[in-house]
């Protein structure tokens, strides 16, 4: 490594200078107190543990972001953790034990060992919620309620202004699952197509079909799967399609996976009339891993999801007791990027006083009481004002009787 080497970092891996950090850290402040306003309480959990706690119930995408290490106590391997949720629900199922609902937020950094896409960050700053011990759909509106809150305090839209810069994603991995019932499909075949959809593979779906599927109801079901994704229309064309279906315990399955969505969307509408609703029923984001609805917020600004979630009621069992559970989360460092406001410099300047000045005592209880209040106070070096004006401050203190303030000339 040459010496202008030592200053690259890896791919997917950025510093945060103090602008950035501080808005996160803002940001990060602002969240969890709005969470606790809802209820939700405060967890952390260990950013390294045993490899097989990190994986549990969570299907094989987290295993592949996931860095791995051996412990050189145990010999054991172990990973960094790529996502908080599976260390909650560990601590909802072994640590609180509690028969009401959950209800847990976190914040912390999360590694992924690859990018999802070119552009993507390896280090996030990953904050969430998570809400356990609750089958309802009513649950689900919550976290969605939540997660749209999230990037409102961000900045990322107004409430009340109907410019359709954010987008919820809805979905549903149990429409998926009812096919796979109704087409009888194996392991093998319903792996197969599952990968087949999620890349939108219109070809290989419609050789899919024809040399595995030979039910022409179910034939064409599959083929118009993935076409079901649009505005609220799509429900209703989704429900006449549904209702022709002849097994009727299926058939009465998914028409009431479609009054979820339609409750949800009647719901959200009414807090948010500034956000769309984008449903999309072939939706298989974490088939593995989720167990009914599935939601995601987008921003005409920003190609990937500002934040996602969904149902995952399988996750509890594998920690020795089974909970409904639901939950969204994000990372700060996006959000921070996205937020509307601009930076504005506001701290104070106080000039240096000699220890033997008579106005020092003053001078110090004045800044003492200004930044009680929350005030920026930057004390002067001695040689400094001319750079501080320039970089950080918009006032300065000053002596006319007493200490008085008033804004830079």
């Amino acid at each position: 490594m040459t010496k202008a080497d030592k200053w690259l970092l890896p791919d997917g891996v950025q510093e945060l200078l103090p602008e950035q950090a501080g808005a996160i850290e803002g940001l990060r402040r602002k969240l969890l107190d709005s969470y606790a306003c809802w209820g939700y309480e405060l967890i952390s959990a260990p950013i390294f543990e045993f490899l097989e706690s990190l994986h549990v119930g969570t299907g094989n995408d987290l295993a592949l972001q996931t860095f791995t290490l051996t412990d050189q106590l145990s010999g054991r391997l172990m990973g960094l953790r790529a996502d908080i949720t599976p260390q909650a629900a560990r601590m909802d199922a072994h640590s609180l034990k509690r028969s009401a609902p959950t209800r847990l937020c976190y914040s912390g950094t999360v590694l992924h060992s690859r990018s999802a896409d070119l552009a993507a960050a390896r280090e996030l700053d990953q904050i969430g919620i998570e809400l356990f011990g609750s089958a309802s759909i009513d649950a689900d509106i919550e976290v969605i309620q939540l997660m749209l809150n999230t990037v409102k305090i961000a900045g990322v839209f107004k409430k009340g202004t109907k410019n359709n810069r954010v987008k919820l994603d809805l979905g549903h991995v149990g429409i998926f699952r009812a096919v796979v019932l109704l087409a009888k499909l194996d392991k093998v075949q319903e792996d197969a197509l599952c990968d087949i959809l999620q890349r939108k593979a219109q070809p290989e779906l419609q050789e899919f079909v024809k040399n595995e599927i030979s039910n022409t109801e179910v034939a064409k079901l599959l083929k118009t799967l993935p076409t079901l994704c649009g505005d609220e229309n799509v429900l209703s064309t989704a429900k006449k399609l549904f209702s022709k279906i002849q097994d009727k315990i299926i058939a009465k399955q998914l028409l009431q996976t479609l009054a979820e969505l339609r409750s949800v969307q009647g719901k959200i509408a009414t807090q948010f009339p500034e956000v769309t609703c984008y449903f999309d029923l072939g939706e298989l984001r974490g088939y593995d891993y989720h167990t009914g609805l599935v939601f995601a917020i987008y921003n005409s600004g920003y190609p990937q999801a500002l934040a996602k979630g969904g149902r995952y009621d399988a996750i509890g069992k594998s920690f020795g007791r089974a909970r409904p559970a639901t939950g969204f989360s994000s990372d700060l460092r996006v959000l921070s990027k996205l937020q509307m406001s601009e930076h504005k410099k506001s701290a104070v300047f106080a000039p240096v006083c000699k220890a033997d000045d008579k106005k020092i005592s003053s001078l110090l209880s004045k800044v003492e009481k200004l930044r009680a209040k929350g005030e920026i106070v930057i004390q002067s070096l001695g040689d400094d004002k001319k750079d501080l004006q320039k970089e950080r401050c918009d006032r300065e203190l000053y002596f006319d009787g007493e200490w008085k303030i008033k804004t830079f000339q």
